[in-house]
């Protein structure tokens, strides 16, 4: 079994205005709206699987290493510290060789049911889809239950895989913003 397992999964082509009804009817805490920006860098040794994401909300910023096993909703292992600074993270990065393969943004509408974060995420050029995370598979597919999704209905794809179903190569473009 690895360690640090990250339990995400993800719902594609959601409908926003119905999805935050739900979230409504089902109580669930709003967090708040965020901008997101990261830069994401390869790993040394290279691996498809595996990356580096420096990421800020604005508020916290965030070093992790993510690294897929599968696209299950538990198929993804994530190692993930807190950073005092974005720009002084991504300069040591820099300074060590660790040059960045990409800078991306998305924009992020945050709540909390239950005990599962849940996430409309949007991202350019592609639909706003939802993202549950909880500490279980179970509390993943308990929380999506309540929403309303069927379990048929989630994914543990990442963003790449999301990209490349409408036929866009995320790896191709250096920056993507909004």
């Amino acid at each position: 079994m690895r360690a640090n397992i990250e339990f995400e999964g993800k719902v594609l082509e959601i409908k926003e205005k119905d999805i935050l009804e739900k979230l409504v009817k089902q109580q669930a805490k709003y967090i708040g709206e965020y901008l997101q920006k990261r830069y994401v860098f390869n790993t040394i040794p290279f691996s498809e699987n595996r990356w580096v994401r420096l990421r800020s909300d604005g508020e916290k910023t965030t070093l992790a290493v993510k690294e897929i096993g599968d696209d299950s909703v538990s198929g993804t292992s994530e190692w993930e510290v807190d950073v005092s600074s974005f720009e002084e993270t991504l300069v040591i990065l820099n300074k060590i060789g660790i040059k960045p393969k990409g800078y991306q943004e998305n924009r992020r509408i945050e709540y909390l049911m239950d005990t599962c974060q849940i996430t409309l995420d949007f991202w350019p050029n592609i639909p706003v889809y939802l993202e549950i995370e909880g500490k279980s598979e179970k509390e993943v597919y308990g929380c999506a239950k309540k929403l309303g999704i069927d379990k048929k209905d989630i994914t543990g794809i990442n963003t790449t895989k999301i990209y490349q179903k409408y036929g866009i190569d995320l790896d191709k473009i250096k920056a993507l913003r909004f």
